[in-house]
């Protein structure tokens, strides 16, 4: 297990059993600037290589339009699972999905069991 923290004790980014786990800490307004951190984060652990992605969005304040853009990008994610608990994170994932194609395929879900399984599809 290895973990990153994410610039500016936004969260961590850890590699655990071939899947990418993403947290950010609770309220957070996730500006371009964090999301250019944690792919950066992201990148160094795959070191190239193609993972899949859990990303606890749970209590997540906000995010910016140009963190969405980040996002959006290519990378070496294989596929994200986005996990939420609220309304609040629900909307939020879907505002992202329904603005955004990402360049992975990208699911929200509020069990963990559920992404995780989902995740793990070849």
């Amino acid at each position: 297990m290895t973990e990153i923290p994410i610039d500016g004790a936004r969260g961590t980014v850890e590699l655990r059993n071939g899947v990418l786990h993403v947290r950010w800490i609770p309220g957070l307004a996730i500006c371009e600037e964090a999301a250019v951190a944690v792919m950066s984060a992201v990148n160094e652990l795959s070191r190239g290589r193609p993972f899949p992605m859990l990303v606890d969005m749970a209590a997540t304040e906000s995010m910016s339009r140009g963190a969405r853009r980040v996002f959006a990008r290519p990378s070496t994610v294989a596929r994200v699972a986005l996990l939420g608990a609220s309304p609040v994170d629900r909307a939020l994932a879907n505002f992202f999905l329904s603005i955004h194609s990402p360049a992975a395929p990208t699911r929200y879900f509020t069990c963990p069991e559920e992404a995780m399984r989902w995740l793990r599809l070849p």
